[in-house]
């Protein structure tokens, strides 16, 4: 439900607006930290940003750019892609974002649909991915690199017409703003309109091609009034960790959310190593990942116990136990427990209380010897980190609330610009993505096959389709209003695509995709993201897909994770020549159809029809742009496609 109450109404109407007002308020606070060459974080004030991005908006007018102008962003994080950002928008002009892992095919659809006749890349690298097929880009005139370097790829790129410029000498160029430019830069900002696009992202999607979601300085804006409200922890001058891609919706709406909240970002990358390097360096209080991030550090950590003595791994190991049985016990006498059919509060709290008072002493050994330590690796100041893009493994998140971890889950989508709920981060409760936005209406419909059967709004534990209403809804689609049609209606509702339920407490949870549905020649609906979530918490399988669309049972086609089963084949001593062949040995095939049968089973719940019937070993991992998308999804049509010689064998 909508909730006015929640709103902060003194931000401003854009994303200019807001970020001048904030410049005002506190032109000191740290907005950037960016690593130079020798490993030091180098701090740059909101002063200091608001005065490159219009003095850089100030060469961008010089060379041409208006409003309403397309302009792609071809680059990942870095310094200069939100200054580049602010530029832009402050123009009233459109950014078309994307990053660095995308393929040459889609770049050019990108930049060509979008009509862009500018754009930034972050190398020369990038460029030449355009250049590959440039007849493709026909209305391409300039290009821009952060890393400008002279060689033969820009040579390449002035003999097939285009303009090759250099960001930093535009940058330094802007410093000669004059006053009166000054003015009227500031002046454009004011005549941008709420409903102006800021940027059109197109999604990576897991099915076809990309589609251009137009999102509104307001979708942006509505988000920034209420994140007081969800992100409660957050102080003025806190600093986010940032290593998901700035381009991608999720990271870019808390972008514009940490502004509004007067924080700032350290810029890292999404490497396990050099994340936990940074976090020491930086000491954040907050940080945005994708579930398998946090799952490979927990995992390193894991790999990590394995090699101490049998005292540490023992100690670790009933730490741990104690601390998730801690943990369970606080949420009941807290009462932050999820309830999907209904019962009195109060039940939990006399269940809880005298566990809760049991354990208290030796939780509290257990966090003077562990879970003190274990946190300090992460910089020791974490308020919370919120994961988006996918389901959290309920085993993981149980570590790491056991360590006394603030780690939250979110859920969203890039036509909601895109955060639809987050867990609030003073009072978490697990096995749901949150509490809905205050900027957003929310519904779950009944549905049949993946269409809506009714529009009423179902009760409390009942499952259907998330339908989301609110100013965050997108636009619509570039250029594509029949696709437009098809997800919003002509009351306003997004229709998610996802299946979910509402708790008895308006929490949000995620049980599937309604189009991800699998249908076996029994006619029995199968949801594949429940059983891959349960199969990928083995610690031996990095990510599993299953398939099995009008077959007689379902199929798995399995990523190991390398590292442990070389592991499990060295404490073993299996005998093999490589890791192809590893594989294919009988005691590996067994280890997985171990794993599988004990993580996919009536015990936990589900039915015979959801067994797996027979998997697959697949040699390497996922990549990102092949069958993964940046938010770390599945491309399923993709992967089918892919692995066609694989699936063939699962149904023989």
């Amino acid at each position: 439900m909508i909730d006015e109450s929640k709103m902060d109404r003194t931000l401003g109407a854009t994303i200019p607006v807001m970020f001048r007002e904030k410049v005002k308020k506190v032109p000191n606070h740290t907005l950037q930290l960016v690593k130079n060459k020798s490993g030091v974080f180098v701090p740059y004030s909101y002063s200091q940003v608001y005065q490159h991005a219009v003095e850089f908006a100030s060469s961008l007018k010089k060379i041409g750019v208006k409003k309403g102008d397309n302009i792609g962003i071809m680059a990942d994080n870095r310094r200069e892609w939100l200054i580049t950002d602010l530029a832009i928008l402050s123009l009233g002009a459109i950014d078309v974002p994307r990053g660095c892992d995308s393929m040459g095919m889609e770049m050019r659809f990108i930049l060509n649909f979008a009509e862009c006749k500018m754009c930034f890349f972050e190398n020369a690298r990038q460029l030449q991915k355009v250049l590959e097929k440039i007849e493709e880009v026909p209305s391409l005139k300039t290009a821009i690199l952060f890393d400008y370097q002279e060689g033969p790829i820009l040579a390449e790129a002035r003999e097939k017409g285009l303009e090759v410029l250099n960001y930093h000498f535009l940058e330094s160029e802007g410093v000669n703003i004059s006053k009166e430019e000054w003015i009227e830069i500031e002046k454009g900002m004011d005549e941008i309109q709420p409903d102006d696009v800021a940027t059109i992202i197109f999604t990576s999607g897991t099915t076809g091609l990309p589609k251009g979601v137009q999102l509104t300085h307001d979708n942006y804006i509505a988000q920034c009034e209420v994140a007081h409200s969800v992100l409660g922890l957050m102080q003025s001058g806190d600093i986010w960790l940032t290593v998901l891609p700035i381009w991608h919706s999720f990271e870019r709406a808390f972008c514009y959310m940490v502004v509004a909240l007067e924080g700032g970002f350290a810029y890292s990358r999404p490497i396990a190593s050099v994340m936990l390097q940074d976090m020491n360096l930086v000491q954040p209080q907050w940080m945005n990942v994708v579930p398998r991030l946090f799952e490979a550090v927990a995992q390193g950590l894991f790999r990590e116990v394995k090699k101490l003595s049998k005292w540490q791994q023992f100690h670790f190991k009933y730490s741990i136990l104690i601390g998730k049985m801690y943990y369970k016990m606080k949420e009941g006498v807290l009462g932050l427990r999820c309830r999907y059919r209904w019962y009195p509060r109060f039940l939990d709290v006399l269940w809880s209380v005298v566990p809760f008072a049991l354990l208290w002493i030796p939780h509290l050994l257990c966090e003077i010897t562990l879970f003190k330590k274990l946190r300090s690796r992460f910089g020791g100041n974490f308020r919370a980190v919120i994961s988006g893009g996918g389901a959290l493994q309920p085993d993981i998140e149980a570590f790491y609330h056991a360590i006394g971890f603030n780690l939250l889950e979110g859920y969203g989508m890039t036509e909601s610009a895109p955060v639809i709920s987050v867990r609030n981060s003073k009072k978490p409760r697990s096995n749901n993505v949150g509490l809905v936005f205050p900027s957003f209406d929310v519904k779950i419909v009944a549905e049949k096959d993946g269409q809506i059967v009714d529009g009423e709004p179902l009760k409390p534990g009942k499952r259907g389709i998330i339908l989301v209403k609110g100013r965050q809804v997108m636009k619509g689609y570039y250029k594509r209003p029949d696709l437009t049609e098809k997800v919003v209606d002509s009351e306003g509702w997004l229709n998610t695509g996802d299946l979910g339920m509402i708790s008895y407490d308006e929490e949000l949870k995620i049980v599937g995709r309604a189009k991800d549905t699998i249908v076996l020649l029994g006619g029995e609906n199968i949801e594949p993201q429940v059983i891959e979530k349960a199969i990928n918490a083995s610690p031996y399988i990095e990510r599993a897909v299953v398939v099995g669309q009008d077959k007689k049972y379902l199929g798995a086609l399995v990523v190991p994770d390398q590292q442990n089963v070389l592991a499990y084949a060295e404490e073993n001593n299996i005998l093999y020549d490589n890791y192809e062949s590893l594989l294919e040995t009988k005691e590996i095939q067994n280890l997985f159809q171990t794993e599988i049968d004990t993580l996919d089973n009536a015990k936990n719940g589900f039915r015979t029809c959801e067994r797996i019937g027979k998997f697959v070993l697949l040699k390497k991992s996922f990549e990102l742009g092949k069958e993964i998308n940046a938010k770390q999804e599945l491309m399923r049509h993709k992967i089918t496609e892919i692995y066609k010689k694989e699936y063939a064998r699962l149904f023989k």
